[in-house]
């Protein structure tokens, strides 16, 4: 089975939050997609961490060391799907690239982010809550 996977999922693996165990069972032996942005939304959420204190430079490669090895299927969102699914559900577009490929893909949606998980809903995806 597909699932697609968002930021804040593959975060709490990478930085071994308390989800991390769950998340790693929910999605052992499926195909995890994502939108071609992951990949940077990565990356600006450590350098976030960084303006906050929470992580070194060293701790953060580590950190994208762990995500490259963490085997995702890329996708391209349609844009156009995904504005009008931002427009509707008044959220930004990175999240509905979320959103539109879970519905083009028929996959579940595995995300930490409560909003989008009721935007998700409202939407007739479905939602794996951790």
């Amino acid at each position: 089975m597909d699932i697609v996977i968002d930021t804040s999922a593959l975060l709490a693996v990478i930085v071994d939050e308390p989800e991390r165990e769950e998340i790693v069972n929910r999605t052992a032996g499926h195909t995890l997609i994502a939108p071609a942005s992951v990949p940077w939304e990565v990356g600006n959420a450590f350098s976030a961490m960084f303006k906050k204190g929470r992580v070194s430079l060293e701790e953060a490669q580590e950190g994208v060391s762990i995500f490259e090895r963490i085997p995702v299927r890329y996708t391209i969102p349609a844009l156009a799907a995904s504005l009008e699914i931002a427009h509707e559900y008044d959220l930004y577009s990175y999240d509905a690239y979320l959103l539109e490929c879970a519905l083009r893909r028929g996959a579940p949606l595995l995300t930490l982010d409560r909003r989008l998980i009721k935007a998700g809903k409202r939407l007739g995806v479905s939602c794996l809550e951790v």
